[in-house]
């Protein structure tokens, strides 16, 4: 349970407007060092103080979107946010020089979308469907 003192606490660190909003979107008011920022805009943060943050939970992320996907998040950022890298990828040496050159851009799963990857055949079937022939009713003639 959230005390008063940290609520009031977060209130003047981010004020009111972004306090709420963090309420409606992530649940939690939280405050703490801006880490970064990736491409798809979305905002990662870091708290230290332990006697504010839970253990585990003192780096988070502030998503652009709010229809929340998993894949939004890089594989460089979900490194830092899952504690396999010590530093930000901005700040990180090791991430900045591992970029290869051809490597593309990061795009979201678009699974269940719009925009979703849909194959299609090019190939004739070996088995057609049976098609009834059409035969006029014409009876005989009178």
């Amino acid at each position: 349970m959230v005390s008063l003192a940290r609520t009031l606490r977060s209130i003047r660190r981010v004020g009111l407007k972004e306090w709420w909003r963090q309420l409606q979107y992530i649940g939690d008011a939280k405050s703490g060092r801006f880490a970064g920022a990736d491409q798809f805009g979305n905002r990662y943060y870091e708290n230290l103080n332990p006697e504010e943050e839970i253990p585990g939970r003192h780096r988070w992320v502030d998503l652009a979107q709010h229809d929340y996907n998993a894949t939004q998040v890089p594989p460089e950022w979900h490194s830092w946010l899952s504690h396999i890298r010590k530093d930000p990828p901005p700040e990180d040496r090791v991430m900045q020089n591992l970029s290869p050159p051809w490597k593309g851009p990061w795009l979201e799963n678009l699974t269940g979308t719009p925009g979703a990857f849909k194959t299609y055949n090019t190939t004739v079937p070996k088995v057609q469907p049976w098609q009834p022939k059409l035969m006029s009713r014409g009876g005989p003639s009178a």
